[in-house]
C-alpha cells in the first residue's frame, strides 16, 4: 500500500474536528469542477484558467491536486498533522460536492471543501511518538505528499507506536532494519502453526515480548 501525508493549514483551513467526526478529508480548490474522470492535461488547463497561474506555480498546484484526486487510491493510508497531533486514516474514494464549488464565494468554498475523500480513522498519536522516518516525512514542504516507497500495514502499525528507538535505548545493542524484523516475525508466525506445542508456545512468547 502507499502512504500519504496532508497538512491541514495548506489553504488556511483547519477542520480536523469535522474530519474526525464525519470521516473524510477535503481540499478547497474552487471553480475547477468534478475531477473524478478528468485527465492530468485537462486538470492543468483548468488550474491555469481559474487561478491565472503558469510555470512552476502551475506545476506545483497540478501535482498537489493530482496527488489528492488521482494518485491516492481506496485502501491507501493517510497521515494528517494537526499541531502536535498526527492522525492515521484508511483512505476511501474521491468524491465531489458541487454545491460548495463557487468562484464568486471563495471563502465559503474553502470552508466547505468541495473535493473530498472518505477516511476511516484508525489511530491518533503525538508527533513525537512516531518513528523517526515518519516524523521526517511529515516535514515535507508540500500540502499533499506521497511516501517515497510502499509500506506494509504491519510496518506502519509498528511505526505508529511509541517508537522502536526507545526499545533500542532500553537495552538493544544493535539497530535491526525493518525488513529483517519483518522476516523474523514471519518465521515466528509460521512457528505458531507448528504441530510442536513447545515450539508454538516459544513463538507466541517471542511475539508478545516484541509487542511490548
Amino acid at each position: 500500500m502507499n502512504l500519504f501525508q496532508m497538512r491541514l493549514d495548506s489553504h488556511g483551513v483547519k477542520r480536523m474536528a469535522e474530519f474526525l467526526k464525519n470521516n473524510f478529508v477535503g481540499m478547497d480548490w474552487p471553480g475547477i469542477g468534478d475531477l473524478e474522470n478528468v485527465s492530468k492535461d485537462e486538470l492543468k488547463k483548468r488550474l491555469a484558467y481559474i487561478n491565472y497561474v503558469e510555470g512552476q506555480e502551475l506545476l506545483d498546484q497540478l501535482e498537489e491536486v493530482s496527488t489528492f484526486v488521482h494518485v491516492m487510491q481506496d485502501g491507501d493510508y493517510l497521515l494528517v498533522t494537526d499541531k502536535d497531533a498526527v492522525h492515521l486514516g484508511d483512505l476511501g474514494d474521491y468524491y465531489y460536492l458541487d454545491r460548495f464549488n463557487t468562484e464568486e464565494d471563495e471563502e465559503a468554498a474553502a470552508a466547505n471543501l468541495c473535493h473530498r475523500r472518505g477516511v476511516t480513522w484508525i489511530k491518533s498519536l503525538l508527533r513525537e511518538e512516531l518513528h523517526a522516518e515518519l516524523q521526517q516525512f511529515l516535514i515535507h514542504p508540500v500540502a499533499v505528499a506521497k511516501f517515497e516507497r510502499s509500506i506494509s500495514q504491519e510496518q506502519l502499525e509498528r511505526w505508529m507506536s511509541k517508537s522502536n528507538e526507545s526499545k533500542q535505548e532500553a537495552g538493544s545493542p544493535m539497530c535491526v532494519d525493518a525488513q529483517t524484523i519483518e522476516e523474523a516475525l514471519d518465521i515466528l508466525r509460521k512457528a505458531m502453526r507448528s504441530e510442536d506445542v513447545d515450539r508454538r508456545e516459544r513463538a507466541a512468547i517471542a511475539i508478545l515480548q516484541y509487542a511490548k
